[in-house]
């Protein structure tokens, strides 16, 4: 069997609308597709939700949207706010493609590890991109960049942090939507659920609903060496998306039923045989979880059905991911 695209979910819009009123209304949707050639061989059946084919490149587009959304609902925003955030990948850009949409603007706080694909985009799409480029006390970057957050909030009038590591709106925004949208889409049970975490609200959001449904789901964590989210040794990471230098406050690690922790140059090797075997390209936490499922598989019972996310496209990982001159390593 092929790549099988299976039944279309979500709640938004009818199957016969043709049109919609702003590309926010693109946001969701997502097809579930099962990837029968890359686990051939692996006696579980594996499904994906193709989250890069969101209309801003990424499943950050949901999270954006609910948090505007709901924001705005509430009075904790107004049209003509300021948001502002620590991110220099894909949060960044779905805030900075979505908030003029809603009369916001955006400030991005990066550093010099972001990539130049993502500042190419953000300043294309007119947000304010403040660049820190003095290390912290960690010889890294991180609170340098939440210190200028905090001296943003001061400058601009009426500016309110997202704060995607701690908002509890985030995992909502997977509860809401993603999830609500894989339950009408699968046709039969998950048994274990497999995602790449950073601020943890992809894995909690889906979980926590799908559990409602399937109340035996296992979940996996899959993180980056030198990540320390759940307490592990800091170290190097060159690959966005995948693994944190904080422990996010999102964090529940009484709901996550194992952690599997994944080399870079494996997480490039699955993108790679993703791409060859599948014809799709996405970014380096999907070939992370390609990774941790060709792993786990072995130790779970056999006609498993498992569940994964691919977070983002592959375009922006060309340089590091792609490029046949890098060989095995990023």
């Amino acid at each position: 069997m092929s790549v099988r695209t299976l039944l279309a979910g979500g709640s938004r819009s009818p199957a016969t609308a043709t049109t919609r009123h702003s590309m926010a209304d693109t946001v969701g949707d997502t097809p579930l597709v099962e990837l029968d050639r890359l686990f051939h061989d692996l006696p579980v059946t594996v499904f994906a939700k193709l989250e890069f084919l969101n209309p801003f490149g990424s499943t950050k587009d949901r999270v954006a949207r609910y948090v505007i959304e709901r924001w705005l609902a509430d009075g904790k925003i107004v049209k003509g706010g300021h948001l502002v955030e620590s991110s220099s990948g894909n949060f960044a850009i779905a805030l900075a493609a979505l908030a003029p949409l809603y009369d916001l603007t955006v400030t991005c706080v990066v550093d010099p590890n972001t990539c130049g694909p993502n500042l190419a985009i953000l300043r294309g799409l007119g947000a304010r991109v403040e660049m820190v480029d003095e290390p912290d006390l960690n010889d890294g970057y991180l609170h340098s960049r939440l210190e200028r957050v905090r001296e943003v909030l001061d400058e601009v009038p009426g500016s309110v942090c997202v704060n995607q590591y701690a908002n509890e709106l985030c995992w909502r925004a997977h509860y809401d939507s993603t999830a609500h949208e894989i339950v009408r889409q699968i046709d039969g049970p998950v048994d274990t659920l497999v995602v790449a975490v950073s601020t943890t609200a992809t894995l909690l959001g889906i979980s926590r609903r799908l559990r409602e449904r399937w109340p035996a789901l296992h979940t996996v964590a899959v993180d980056a060496k030198g990540s320390v989210i759940f307490g592990g040794a800091p170290g190097p990471r060159r690959l966005p998306g995948l693994g944190s230098s904080r422990t996010p406050e999102l964090l529940c690690r009484e709901e996550i039923d194992e952690v599997r922790y994944v080399q870079e140059q494996d997480a490039v090797s699955g993108c790679r045989d993703l791409l060859h075997t599948e014809g799709i390209l996405a970014g380096a936490s999907s070939g992370a979880v390609v990774s941790a499922i060709h792993a786990i598989a072995g130790d779970l019972p056999a006609g498993s059905r498992v569940l994964t996310v691919f977070p983002d496209r592959g375009e922006r990982y060309i340089d590091l991911v792609y490029d046949p001159a890098v060989g095995a390593e990023p």
